[in-house]
């Protein structure tokens, strides 16, 4: 009988460990033997700042390193990760629902692409809104440990995001 309830017990206790969203911080996407990532560098002339759409029309940045080492352990975990979208596929409600998750804003836009093992590739039905971009966003769902390529870069990552909302500083 006691053999019994610990057994039911143990079997309904299970799901809720398995349903342990895991915080990650962009450095442990890089493996300990890897180097780290190089620092950001814009590449537009600054003086071409005061008119977006003629920096914006030059040629594409290249990519630090297309196929950055990996954290394989990570595979199929569930996750929980900030970082600022970078647009790939839009709908005509004007919401994001493929797009490069990056750790700093403007990366593949403003500045080079970092690492692929510093990019999540992230697909989501619901979607973001167009004009929320700017801000930072948790982006939660299963992560897959598996290079994609895009227009903007590659990525050493991807998630179906389950949840995506803003990122916001724990009060102090």
């Amino acid at each position: 009988m006691l053999r019994s309830l610990l057994a039911l017990l143990l079997l309904t206790a299970l799901p809720l460990w398995a349903g342990d969203v895991r915080e990650l911080n962009w450095s442990e996407l890089i493996p300990a033997d890897a180097p780290p990532p190089p620092p950001p560098v814009a590449v537009h002339d600054l003086s071409q700042l005061a008119n977006a759409l003629e920096a914006e029309a030059g040629p594409a940045a290249t990519q630090q390193s297309p196929a950055a080492p990996v954290v394989k352990a990570l595979d199929g975990q569930e996750v929980k990760l900030p970082g600022y979208i970078v647009p790939l596929d839009v709908t005509d409600e004007g919401r994001v629902t493929e797009f490069l998750l990056v750790p700093y804003f403007g990366a593949c836009i403003h500045v080079p692409p970092p690492p692929s093992n510093q990019i999540v590739h992230v697909r989501s039905e619901l979607g973001v809104l167009m004009d929320a971009l700017y801000q930072p966003f948790w982006v939660e769902g299963p992560l897959k440990v598996e290079h994609t390529s895009s227009e903007l870069a590659d990525a050493g990552y991807q998630i179906e995001a389950s949840k995506i909302y803003p990122y916001e500083l724990p009060d102090s």
